[in-house]
């Protein structure tokens, strides 16, 4: 059911087709490096299958996968080579399982990845039968000297952000909460959400990785980006702070950009602030980039022309000041400091 899906992901160099025990990847093209690192990321989707499943539609949580491994990779400046798959699941419905891995693929073709191999694991008594749970992992390479970091980034380079889709794949706990205590079933219609709950939460997550690699290596915007993040799990602030140096802070104006309905509709549904999510939801951005302050049109030009708005919410400053009320570095990281400022745009 899924093998023309995941074949039409495989080039020249992916070896022994469909099925094997491990997948195999002619990596000879790597020999054309000076030094070439492998980056690698693995996640999963996270609570957003309740959504998929309370519904019984399973095609666009492949996407979501793609999109939470795959786009970790171009963080750092790699180019994806490939990806594997895990569904662990009650009892194996094929046609389900078919559908999630179609979804995999399709998003895996968008970004260059070739989707090599994947399991499928029925977990009878442990989970229950139409219960299912999605992770994967996925393999780059990037030049040695070419990586993008924290350590590019320089006092005036401007922060872009790039639009998100809606909630990607973080914050469902939050959001079923917030449903749940309204006495709001997935599957209700919402006057406040304009359809289906579940339906209209399901929009896919953007796929980031293919504009953002042109960006990267070609002119006029080659060797602009200095940095990128994923702006995943933690919010606006702490996932910026990650990719910013120690010393730097960069204050994001909430007046550039008007958050997406579905975060507004949301946060009345729960009686709460927008601003009280942005350690949660994304609220309309779903990466940002630090570039060179007289490319940052260009990048953005770019960037928007390939179907993501891209605009300008802050810049890196190195000066001393009073950091109190600043998001200061996440995940373990020593980064910079980062805090929303203002009021977000009508």
């Amino acid at each position: 059911l899924m093998k023309a899906a995941v074949s039409a992901t495989h080039g020249p160099e992916v070896f022994g087709g469909f099925g094997g025990f491990a997948g195999l990847f002619d990596a000879s093209a790597l020999t054309g490096y000076r030094k070439p690192l492998l980056a690698t990321s693995t996640d999963g989707v996270g609570t957003k299958i309740a959504l998929a499943q309370a519904v019984d539609r399973h095609d666009t949580i492949g996407q979501d996968l793609v999109g939470m491994v795959v786009d970790d990779i171009v963080v750092v400046g790699a180019r994806p080579l490939f990806m594997t798959d895990y569904i662990a699941c009650g009892r194996v419905v094929p046609d389900r399982v078919a559908s999630i891995v179609t979804g995999i693929a399709r998003a895996c073709e968008a970004t260059g990845a070739a989707l090599i191999g994947g399991e499928t694991a029925e977990h009878p008594g442990l989970m229950a039968p139409d219960d299912y749970d999605v992770a994967g992992a996925a393999t780059g390479v990037v030049e040695a000297d070419a990586v993008l970091g924290a350590e590019r980034v320089r006092d005036g380079d401007v922060v872009l952000a790039l639009e998100s889709s809606g909630l990607h794949s973080n914050g469902f706990s939050l959001v079923r909460h917030i449903l749940a205590s309204r006495g709001i079933a997935l599957t209700d219609h919402s006057d406040d959400l304009g359809g289906v709950v579940a339906e209209v939460l399901l929009e896919p997550t953007r796929l980031y990785t293919t504009p953002l690699l042109e960006a990267i290596g070609h002119a006029p915007t080659a060797g602009a980006i200095h940095s990128l993040s994923h702006v995943t799990g933690g919010g606006i602030a702490a996932n910026l702070a990650r990719v910013l140096p120690r010393g730097s802070w960069v204050e994001v104006d909430r007046s550039t950009w008007s958050p997406a309905p579905v975060f507004r509709a949301l946060s009345d549904i729960a009686g709460t602030s927008l601003e009280s999510s942005e350690g949660t939801w994304n609220l309309g951005i779903g990466f940002f980039a630090v570039v060179d302050a007289a490319s940052a049109s260009a990048v953005a030009d770019l960037l928007t022309a390939a179907g993501i708005r891209t605009w300008p919410v802050g810049t890196v400053a190195t000066s001393a000041r009073d950091l109190a009320g600043f998001e200061q570095g996440a995940k373990g990281v020593d980064g910079g400091a980062v805090r929303l400022v203002g009021a977000f745009a009508d």
